[in-house]
């Protein structure tokens, strides 16, 4: 059995070879077993997810954000919550405007605002 651990990054083949919906499961047990409070465990387990996939998908903007973050002091796990806050805000816009934009522009703002993050700057919008 695959067991996840967000401060340890998983290996990228392994990882990819698992069943996208056993990816959320051991994403989700690894919270429910930390006895961590969420309000959409689902949810949460699904953004988590993502940004494992593209982690192990060698996304370069992530794996640098990832590099970035680590530095200005975030935990992996943290880093990962930075980019899924950056990702659920990019699902949140799509879905509420009509943009119209081809899948090359969607990418790119979103690879942008990836790009853009900080540590600081997570942790501000975290708190308000």
């Amino acid at each position: 059995m695959f067991v996840y651990d967000p401060e340890r990054a998983p290996d990228p083949q392994q990882w990819l070879a698992l069943d996208e919906q056993l990816r959320f499961s051991v994403v989700e047990k690894f919270h429910r077993a930390s006895r961590i409070e969420l309000p959409n465990a689902k949810a949460h387990a699904l953004f988590h997810a993502f940004i494992e996939n593209q982690i192990a998908m060698r996304h370069a903007p992530v794996l640098r954000a990832m590099d970035r973050l680590a530095k200005q002091g975030l935990s992996r796990h943290d880093c990962l919550h930075a980019i899924a806050w950056v990702l659920a805000h990019h699902f949140h816009e799509l879905m509420t405007t009509d943009t119209g934009s081809p899948s090359a522009t969607v990418q790119a703002r979103y690879d942008a605002a990836v790009e853009r993050l900080t540590a600081n700057g997570w942790r501000a919008q975290i708190e308000e």
